[in-house]
């Protein structure tokens, strides 16, 4: 069961600048995860901090990370480094009078902790759909599944969602009062993730017809 309870405020998710944009409801934190299609990892790897994209998924109150066995930023957070993961989903463009103030409208997720690897064979395959299905819910039981070298080859890491803290804008530009009869057009440009039509492996046609969560794709 998936905790329903807010997310922990510790000092190191306490928002101080613009605080009103800050939210700890898990609610909230876990819709952003689950709309969004990748992470931004960090992690100090012998002193030099690392930043890399990465997809994931969310498997209940955990965040699911998944990469080569080789790499160093997945073996240092095996070994219970500290981790800060984000997820950022831009919902628009705004422009205010000056340039000062222009900005972006956003929702943003960042989760701190320590993350533990999954060794066990079947929780590490449910993980590992847990990251195909993020993409397109089904997705996992319509492909073959990892074979025993794959999961060799592939290192899994789960973060719990504990220490974490949600910040987002929304709206129109905010000007200074003394900008605002200037004669420079402000608003803002709304922005959404659109898929286009689906094209099947052209070098190599599939044998089976396009399943209908592909057909009609959208983000959440």
């Amino acid at each position: 069961m998936e905790n329903r309870g807010p997310l922990e405020r510790t000092p190191r998710t306490t928002l101080h600048r613009i605080p009103d944009r800050g939210s700890y409801d898990r609610d909230l934190a876990y819709s952003i995860l689950d709309e969004g299609l990748y992470a931004s990892v960090g992690i100090a790897v012998e002193g030099q901090p690392f930043v890399i994209p990465m997809v994931y998924g969310r498997m209940g109150d955990r965040l699911i990370l998944h990469g080569a066995a080789a790499s160093r930023l997945l073996k240092a957070g095996a070994k219970s480094t500290p981790i800060c993961v984000t997820v950022t989903l831009v919902d628009g463009l705004v422009f205010a009078r000056s340039g000062f103030h222009h900005s972006m409208n956003y929702r943003s997720v960042m989760v701190l902790g320590e993350a533990t690897e999954i060794t066990d064979t079947e929780e590490k395959l449910r993980a590992l759909d847990v990251i195909v299905d993020h993409a397109v819910p089904g997705r996992s039981k319509e492909t073959r599944p990892p074979n025993r070298k794959e999961l060799v080859a592939t290192r899994v890491l789960a973060l719990s969602i504990v220490e974490a803290s949600v910040k987002m804008r929304t709206g129109g530009p905010k000007d200074d009062d003394e900008d605002l009869e200037l004669e420079y057009w402000a608003g803002h440009v709304p922005l959404r993730l659109v898929a286009s039509e689906p094209i099947s492996d052209a070098a190599h046609p599939p044998r089976a017809p396009m399943p209908e969560a592909v057909a009609s794709y959208r983000r959440r």
